[in-house]
């Protein structure tokens, strides 16, 4: 029975999970390898290794999965030709934690749609153990952020006296009249999409402020203004409630003009992002109950996808996009025939 099962071919869905990995993990190699070279703090450094190894594991298991399927191995990105290790330092060890942070809730989510995606009894294993880790890590990362007194707390609100239910329509109101508080919910959702967001924002302002070309810095530019409008959005959502917002951590960006990685990496790190965003405010958005707040969600969730699809026009352009595997095009093989 366990040959039957390994015998099986990967699906479309298990091809995609790995290649994602792929090209994410490579990416992953080069940032961490960088900066463990620079990062002064030994518990930082400690989770950046921790990080690194996790993510070169990954790396040799994925290619040994597309040998036995004959599959292409991805190129993705290289430490030859997407990193100068010579540069300074472009973050500091506190941002580096902070973003840490972030890219692990990115990683627990994929592995989390991964596991959900595949079948084949491999895959799923795979990919239950690749959330084993990350948690792990995410565990590690919040320890050291909350001994270090760097980690942004979610707002706290009261416990109420009794349960209650809705009973009145204006629950779903917000454009005009007295507007009701914000549930746990909704409040959870704004302030997980704020961390995400100001961690673009710094990515944005630093790599705008080494990459080479002006075509790409402009880009960059201009995500950092879309990112910063849409932190404040969301901010002013929690501070007309009377609740905190998470740190800005705009001022983590050391003053280097020398780019530490490739036009390539950085642009392509910022296109994934903000199209992962879309996907995230989604989220905050099906959870929102008040109609005021659905339609700052439906806002961001259109200029943050028109923003992404300029970056990957970019990554076209510049001949800087992988493309993923594609199903048979069965008409152009039928007119060759």
């Amino acid at each position: 029975m366990e040959n039957i099962s390994h015998n099986v071919r990967l699906t479309s869905a298990e091809i995609a999970n790995l290649w994602t990995q792929y090209m994410n993990d490579s990416l992953s190699i080069c940032v961490l390898r960088f900066s463990i070279e620079k990062a002064q703090d030994k518990d930082i450094k400690n989770i950046l290794k921790f990080s690194l190894d996790i993510a070169e594991s990954h790396i040799d298991k994925i290619k040994k999965f597309f040998n036995e399927e004959n599959w292409p191995i991805p190129k993705g990105f290289t430490e030859e030709d997407d990193v100068n290790f010579s540069a300074p330092a472009l973050f500091t060890d506190t941002f580096m934690l902070v973003y840490m942070h972030v890219m692990t809730l990115h990683g627990l989510t994929g592995y989390a749609g991964a596991v959900g995606t595949s079948a084949r009894a491999d895959q799923v294993t795979y990919f239950m153990q690749c959330n084993k880790e990350t948690m792990e890590l995410y565990e590690r990362i919040v320890d050291v952020m909350l001994n270090k007194g760097i980690y942004s707390k979610p707002p706290r609100i009261d416990a109420p006296n009794q349960i209650d239910f809705v009973s009145d329509q204006r629950y779903l109101s917000g454009w005009f009249g007295k507007k009701r508080p914000l549930s746990a919910i909704e409040i959870s959702g704004v302030s997980y999409n704020m961390q995400k967001t100001i961690v673009k924002v710094v990515l944005e302002i630093a790599f705008g402020q080494v990459c080479q070309s002006k075509e790409v810095k402009k880009y960059f530019q201009k995500g950092k203004n879309i990112c910063k409008s849409q932190f404040n959005l969301l901010s002013s959502i929690l501070s007309k409630g009377d609740l905190s917002s998470p740190a800005s951590w705009s001022s983590e960006v050391t003053d280097s003009t020398v780019p530490p990685f490739s036009d390539k990496l950085m642009l392509n790190h910022i296109v994934s992002l903000v199209s992962a965003a879309v996907g995230f405010f989604g989220a905050g958005l099906a959870v929102t109950q008040r109609r005021d707040i659905a339609m700052d969600y439906t806002r961001i969730i259109a200029e943050i996808g028109l923003y992404a699809e300029d970056g990957a026009q970019l990554l076209i352009k510049n001949g800087w996009l992988e493309q993923p595997p594609l199903a048979d095009d069965r008409e152009t093989l039928a007119n060759d025939k």
